[in-house]
């Protein structure tokens, strides 16, 4: 029964991150400004963590879980580089 609960919850939630992406993906296409595609750029990597994770759970494997972590390394950089971009117009001083 406690199996069965975790299998219905981990795939319920791996329908719903999915649909979370879509969202994010579509305010990363059809944002009305660059800030939003920014967000929407933020809330995809950490939508892509998070599907990953439950990955990691649902197959019990640690590969999963590395490559969250170098996915959310890299995303704090680009956020960081796209932030500084769209104050000062340039990356690298």
């Amino acid at each position: 029964m406690t199996a069965n609960v975790l299998l219905g919850s981990l795939t319920l939630a791996q329908i719903l991150m999915t649909l979370a992406m879509a969202c994010a993906t579509f305010r990363m296409l059809h944002g009305p400004r660059a800030q939003d595609r920014v967000l929407g750029l933020d809330t995809l990597y950490v939508n892509a963590i998070l599907l990953l994770l439950i990955f990691g759970i649902r197959s019990d494997s640690t590969v999963y879980f590395e490559a969250a972590l170098v996915i959310a390394v890299l995303g704090f950089v680009a956020t960081a580089a796209l932030a500084k971009f769209l104050m000062r117009g340039e990356v690298i001083e």
